[in-house]
């Protein structure tokens, strides 16, 4: 299986979940931190899922799934029972909806991904569906190996490279500069200079 890696904007795309349980509460909350227009159709809701409807967050369809609630959809998310599932996929697919159904594979046209999130800096790792817990050891290794620390130094790359793009400069050089200072030996410098110095003697 070939699979297109890539990172959306979902901002303010509308975006369906069907099925409001446990798991589709998690899949909601995904899709809300990237900013989609959410709409959740379910006959019942976790109470999370209903408190964010209640703050106009999302909108809750409190009732079964109907074709028609992919118009206009840039993807859907069914979190519920196989049969249901089944016929949330063949009609997204009918209508060219990206689809994804939880815990299985052969009805996805995505994945979720374990993701690592140091701010702007994001490492996704997928195994295509078949084994999700090797992703998600693969990403807590990952975490070790990429701390918090990234999340600074990834703004501070951002506001260096619109400096360096800001100035007259050679573009080779420019490039170089940039692969300088996206280098290991420059993290370990930055880690240097924002970690205070703990003096002898203190506790």
């Amino acid at each position: 299986m070939n699979l297109f890696p890539v990172f959306v904007k979902l901002d303010s795309r509308p975006c369906l979940v069907v099925g409001a349980g446990p798991v589709g509460e998690s899949k909601i909350a995904s899709l809300l931190a990237g900013r989609a227009a959410v709409t959740v159709v379910a006959p019942q809701a976790t109470p999370a899922v209903a408190a964010w409807a209640a703050q106009g967050k999302l909108v809750w369809e409190a009732r079964a799934f109907q074709p028609a609630d992919l118009n206009g959809m840039a993807l859907v998310v069914a979190a519920v029972p196989a049969d249901v599932a089944d016929q949330v996929f063949r009609a997204a697919t009918r209508l060219g909806v990206l689809c994804n159904s939880v815990d299985d594979p052969e009805h996805c046209d995505f994945y979720y991904p374990a993701v690592v999130n140091r701010g702007s800096l994001q490492i996704a790792v997928s195994t295509g569906g078949r084994s999700p817990a090797l992703a998600q050891r693969l990403r807590q290794e990952l975490e070790q190996q990429f701390g918090p620390d990234y999340e600074t130094w990834i703004a501070h790359l951002g506001d260096a490279r619109q400096e360096l793009f800001a100035r007259e400069m050679d573009a080779e050089a420019r490039r170089q500069r940039l692969h300088e200072m996206a280098s290991a030996r420059a993290f370990q410098e930055f880690r240097s200079i924002q970690s205070p110095v703990v003096s002898k003697g203190t506790v």
